[in-house]
């Protein structure tokens, strides 16, 4: 069974990701980003999108031209656990990615 994490773990998990804020009202992480324009949004969603199958752990999304907001929780768990934490890290690391670009 997956686990929640203690809300003492996933503040030190938090601090250690780029942009991620608690999602208020539920247990939840969220993070927002901004590309250079609609296909920089949407190749960065598809990446995500791969990992996401791979991993059979699905992100909460919205997409408006060059703007996505994710946010991540487990719902078997009801709340974030470890596989949000590695989700978000991916995501942390291709938006960096991008970034340098």
């Amino acid at each position: 069974m997956i686990q929640k994490l203690t809300s003492e773990a996933r503040a030190a998990q938090l601090g250690q990701l780029d942009g991620w804020q608690v999602t208020e009202g539920r247990d939840a992480i969220a993070r927002s980003l901004q590309f250079a324009d609609f296909n920089e949004a949407f190749g960065f969603m598809t990446r995500v999108a791969i990992k996401a199958q791979e991993m059979d752990h699905h992100p909460e999304w919205f997409n408006v031209y060059n703007k996505v907001e994710i946010t991540l929780s487990t719902h078997e768990a009801n709340g974030v656990t470890e596989r949000d934490i590695a989700l978000a890290r991916f995501v942390d690391g291709i938006a960096k990615a991008a970034s340098e670009t």
